[in-house]
């Protein structure tokens, strides 16, 4: 047998039915293995700093990427994430879950290994290939196949069972963001340091700073002491050499790209499933208790997958997962930039790239946390009060980062530091919790005949929040960003500027698109008492994300059982015999 043959052989969905004496304890670590390492995405935001200083280190230059043009990145991975669970799911039943979960290592490792080409070549495109679509496509096999894997081996703990899975799923940050932070560090290698900025002959030309050295004009850039800071190797602040330096990404995308796929491949051949008709032993199915209250919306009958899409229900769901991912994942995305922005002008000496990265560690903590607390709390209090308490409670929470930011400026301290850690954390929570409880109330409204395939269906909107959220985050912070760096502008001295950047402030809006402009250097160069307006960057996004709350909180209010002209026995009699 030829070795394709042999791989088909031990990949087969008829070849991996499990024996009697079968230990259904050893499909968990497996599943647990595969959520953990796709589960990293949720560490993105730790590579941004990386790829927006490919070539000046240290700080941005000119000809590196923008934090706009590099955030797409989560996006298009999560975007490809929903698109392969939906048409996933089905393939899954058919070919079985060794078969898509080897072809989920193969995509997910493999997308870090030809992003690690686009990063080594400056091509950003191969990027979004690489690790966004094809990556992308891993992620949604990767989160399908061990979900629908565990249900079938655990129909008396499917709550359990599905919690392991997207519990991994939400923890694989805590693993994912010290690891890539540590191997950044251990790739990183710093630009030529030249000096600090009065030992060295600086010119500007159409934006760019370049140094005289020996006779020769090099591009550089100035690095602040705050930009150090968030460097992962500290340095002296002054100028530094542009091209002469490695940000380490390139490296860290390639061993992740080889133990990703290692660890996958593993897990995936670890899969069996149950044998037609198989049950635990002792175990009978209990009828559903359903009334009103928190047991209003729970029915027993099934509504059929296609039928699923004809039903108001179907696209209420889909609106709240749709905007309850939206406001979370776009600041998920720009979770280690968005604290450093809000706080590491007023404490830096706490709020370090260390520092950052731990706060990514811990998003991944109370994410995974959410997942498990807000889902078993569903069971006591109903999926629909659940789900009211991620609208209304977030958008409490959501409106009020402002209000912290505000007096993280006017009154810098560690108290402002801490309530922001607190209300970040607790939307984090239910940003998990929202997707650990919707198969359930999914299984509440249409049944269990199909909530696998209308879950993956559902997972479309989790798709369009991948392009809505970090859209709208990434749009109002630059209009942010663009709008005070001309207020701070024109509060400077115009013979200050030019000292300072070498041109003068009509040409603002050049320095800026070349990076030689930014908020710390012209708050070096600003009147005594200028407070820094960096922390009010992300208030605009905030109110806007707490009025998307508000709307998925309307879509839930509006909840209602399914009709029954859309139960099975009145669209598919033919399958009314085996559900009931």
């Amino acid at each position: 047998m030829s070795l394709l043959g042999q791989l088909s052989t031990k990949l087969g969905k008829k070849h991996i039915v499990a024996g009697p004496r079968f230990n259904r304890w050893l499909i968990a670590p497996a599943a647990l293995a595969i959520h953990l390492c796709i589960g990293s995405v949720y560490a993105w935001s730790i590579f941004n700093p990386a790829l927006t200083k490919h070539f000046g280190v240290v700080a941005g230059s000119a000809d590196d990427w923008s934090f706009s043009a590099v955030v797409w990145i989560f996006s298009t991975a999560i975007v490809f994430l929903g698109l392969a669970a939906a048409v996933g799911g089905k393939w899954l039943e058919e070919v079985g879950p060794r078969a898509t979960g080897f072809l989920a290592a193969c995509l997910w490792g493999g997308g870090f290994l030809i992003g690690s080409i686009g990063i080594a070549t400056h091509q950003l495109w191969l990027i979004y290939l690489g690790y966004g679509a094809i990556g992308g496509c891993g992620l949604g096999l990767a989160y399908v196949t061990p979900v629908s894997t565990l249900i079938r081996w655990f129909p008396d703990r499917r709550g359990m069972a599905t919690g392991i899975a997207i519990m991994g799923f939400g923890g694989g940050a805590m693993i994912g963001a010290p690891l890539k932070t540590y191997l950044l560090s251990f790739y990183y290698q710093a630009p030529e340091y030249l000096g600090k900025v009065s030992d060295v002959n600086l010119v500007t030309e159409a934006g760019r700073r370049y140094a005289e050295v020996a006779g020769q004009q090099l591009e550089v850039v100035i690095a602040s002491a705050s930009d150090m800071l968030k460097a992962p190797v500290p340095g002296p602040e002054g100028v530094y050499v542009v091209g002469t330096g490695d940000t380490g990404a390139t490296g860290v995308f390639i061993t992740l790209g080889i133990v990703y796929l290692i660890v996958m491949t593993i897990a995936a051949f670890s899969f069996r499933v149950p044998a037609k008709d198989w049950k635990p032993e002792g175990w009978e199915p209990k009828p559903v208790e359903k009334g009103k209250g928190k047991n209003a919306l729970i029915s027993d009958n099934h509504v059929h997958i296609d039928q699923a899409l004809r039903t108001p229900q179907f696209y209420q769901l889909w609106l709240m997962l749709c905007l309850n991912v939206t406001a979370g994942i776009g600041v998920i995305g720009v979770a280690k930039t968005m604290i450093s922005d809000i706080f590491s002008p007023n404490l830096p000496s706490i709020v370090d790239a260390s520092f950052a990265a731990t706060y990514v560690l811990m998003i991944s903590v109370f994410n995974m946390s959410g997942r498990f607390l807000w889902s078993s709390a569903s069971d006591y209090i109903g999926r629909k009060n659940t789900y009211h308490c991620f609208f209304v409670l977030g958008a409490i929470l959501y409106m009020s980062i402002p209000f912290i930011a505000t007096q993280a400026t006017v009154s810098p301290g560690v108290t402002a530091l801490v309530m922001f850690y607190a209300v970040t954390m607790i939307i984090f929570t239910m940003y998990g919790g929202g997707f650990a409880t919707i198969p359930a109330y999914l299984a509440d409204i249409f049944g269990t005949l199909h909530v696998g395939g209308i879950h993956g269906r559902l997972l479309t909107a989790w798709s369009t929040a991948g392009i809505l959220g970090p859209f709208a985050i990434t749009y109002l912070r630059e209009h942010s960003m663009n709008k005070v760096l001309h207020e701070l502008a024109s509060k400077v001295d115009p013979a200050a500027f030019m000292q300072k950047f070498g041109d003068s402030v009509s040409n603002l809006d050049q320095l800026i698109a070349a990076k030689t402009v930014t908020i710390s250097q012209l708050m070096e160069i600003a009147p005594a008492g200028t407070m820094d307006p960096t922390p009010s960057l992300y208030n605009t996004t905030m109110f806007a994300m707490a009025g998307l709350l508000m709307i998925a909180f309307l879509a839930n209010l509006t909840m209602r059982p399914v009709h029954e002209k859309h139960h099975v026995q009145h669209t598919h009699p033919e399958l009314a015999m085996d559900v009931k």
